[in-house]
């Protein structure tokens, strides 16, 4: 009804669907960024991204909307389909395909398949935004009418928007020269979010707001300036004793947790690193060796301190130890608040502590209360009041 209320009044009406195993929040916060500037624009509240998430976005907009901006889980094959059948993308952005979910989806291929079903999904005037660095995702070239725009920040051949020279500063940051298929030349991005694995983020919105017609400059320059909008996303606090806390346990795959891992390295040059992780659920029969591959990675990365919480993560903990992980540089606690109580104990000034973990598992709250000293009034209680309105996140 608003597609036809917009067109009886001559106006236009976008609506952009962006689906993916990692990235998806991100990805729709930086694009209802850009394209707020151009015009009425409504997007998802957090991460409202399933079949109650995604009606409830879609009547949020009126006559007045110019962009429809929608995030799109899943749990199974079909799922994406009867969401794209429900909004009619005009765009349709896949980020990745992770293992997240394997073992509730029957395997990555099968998650590969459901992610595809939003390109499928577009008509022969659509455009469909595909990551070429992800080989999965690049497959999906040959499942859609519509046409492709492809987003690269390693130079994959193809590509039509890339991410040249890029690189992350001191603090983390991503920037890049930003190539998009207008003949101009390359935009200066400098991001403000946290960790190189957001690029792919940054090029997708960047990708989806070319499609919809805004300009090259004005897309830049929003990546810019845009923060994270989003809680628990490699959120950043810097404590007055000089610790600093990074949690980015909203969600968790194998993917992500590498991503944050290298993060955390490359911040960590001169500083004492924490990691403190939890499980990453839904993973199926692939589970502990998922676990055990990250427990290697932190030994590996030179990690200073692991704390693993919980026994779901346990096989973390047991791999790190074989790896060469002894004495206190690992430690296991068997709840939230054994790991409050060590964390509080041993932090000192300058240190550097990341949070991760899979939403269920509740990391984030740990770090809230980490994050904020105690006499501030933080507790688990009232970090999970602020996630009231949140839900889970779905693939």
């Amino acid at each position: 009804r608003i597609r036809a209320a917009r067109a009886a009044q001559g106006e236009p009406f976008t609506v952009i669907g962006i689906t993916g195993s990692a990235g998806k929040t991100t990805t729709k916060d930086l694009l209802a960024g850009i394209l707020s500037r151009a015009g009425a624009t409504v997007a998802p509240q957090g991460s409202y991204n399933g079949e109650v998430g995604v009606p409830l976005t879609v009547f949020g907009a009126d006559a007045g909307t110019r962009y429809l901006v929608i995030e799109m889980g899943a749990t199974g094959v079909g799922h994406i389909k009867y969401l794209a059948e429900m909004v009619q993308p005009d765009i349709g952005v896949v980020l990745c395909v992770g293992t997240a979910h394997a073992g509730e989806f029957g395997g990555v291929e099968n998650i590969a398949k459901a992610k595809g079903e939003l390109v499928e999904a577009l008509g022969q005037d659509g455009t469909a935004i595909i990551n070429l660095d992800d080989a999965r995702v690049a497959a999906m070239v040959s499942r859609t009418r519509a046409k492709v725009l492809g987003t690269t920040a390693t130079g994959v051949s193809g590509s039509a928007v890339e991410a040249r020279n890029a690189d992350i500063d001191e603090d983390g940051h991503p920037e890049f020269e930003l190539v998009l298929p207008d003949g101009g030349v390359p935009h200066p991005v400098h991001s403000k979010l946290i960790g190189a694995h957001h690029i792919t983020n940054l090029l997708a919105a960047a990708a989806a707001a070319f499609a919809a017609g805004l300009p090259a400059a004005g897309i830049a320059d929003s990546l810019s300036e845009q923060s994270p909008a989003s809680r628990w996303r490699m959120e950043r606090t810097e404590r007055a004793d000089g610790v600093t806390i990074i949690n980015d346990a909203y969600n968790a795959n194998p993917e992500s947790m590498r991503a944050a891992l290298r993060t955390l390295a490359d911040l960590g040059q001169g500083r004492r690193t924490w990691a403190v992780l939890g499980a990453m659920l839904e993973l199926g029969e692939d589970s502990i060796r998922e676990h055990t591959a990250v427990g290697t990675q932190v030994v590996r990365l030179n990690i200073s301190r692991l704390v693993v919480v919980g026994r779901e993560a346990r096989a973390l903990y047991i791999s790190a130890i074989q790896e060469g992980s002894w004495g206190d540089e690992c430690s296991f606690a068997e709840t939230a608040d054994e790991a409050y109580e060590l964390l509080q104990a041993e932090l000192k000034p300058g240190d550097l502590v990341l949070f991760k973990s899979s939403n269920g598992v509740g990391l984030r709250h740990l770090g809230d209360r980490i994050a904020l000293p105690p006499q501030a009034g933080t507790s688990a209680n009232t970090a999970a009041a602020t996630a009231a309105n949140e839900g889970n996140e779905l693939l």
